[in-house]
């Protein structure tokens, strides 16, 4: 008896099997570059309000995605302050001494968690490495 060949898969069924495979890339690529925002639920800093009046702003909480400028000034009580460039603005964050063990070097890209102290002061709560 003479048997039949096989058929291939049916390009139908491949094409269904790509979409799926780069759908399911993009999700992850998605929920990947949503994941890495540790302080996601809280809303950012609006730096150009900040910058016309600080005050305004004063007692709230905000995260902030920024990269280290320099380091401006260290004090062993009160901690070290840095500029910060930030929506392209330049902003002054003090880091207190308990994140002292965190390596903050020129160039480098944190998250902050910062309060909006008395004077328009901006005092890291939180600090985290992107």
């Amino acid at each position: 008896m003479a048997r039949r060949a096989s058929s291939s898969a049916h390009p139908a069924w491949m094409l269904i099997a790509v979409i799926l495979v780069l759908a399911a890339l993009g999700g992850g690529y998605f929920l990947f570059g949503r994941a890495s925002d540790p302080f996601r639920g809280i809303s950012p800093l609006p730096v150009q309000d900040y910058l016309q009046n600080s005050n305004s702003l004063r007692g709230n909480s905000y995260k902030l995605d920024a990269v280290i400028g320099q380091s401006l000034q260290w004090s062993p009580t009160i901690g070290r302050l840095f500029s910060v460039e930030a929506n392209g603005e330049v902003l002054p964050i003090l880091v207190p001494p308990k994140f002292n063990s965190v390596n903050i070097e020129k160039g480098q890209r944190f998250f902050f968690l910062i309060k909006v102290e008395d004077h328009g002061i901006l005092s890291a709560e939180d600090v985290k490495k992107s």
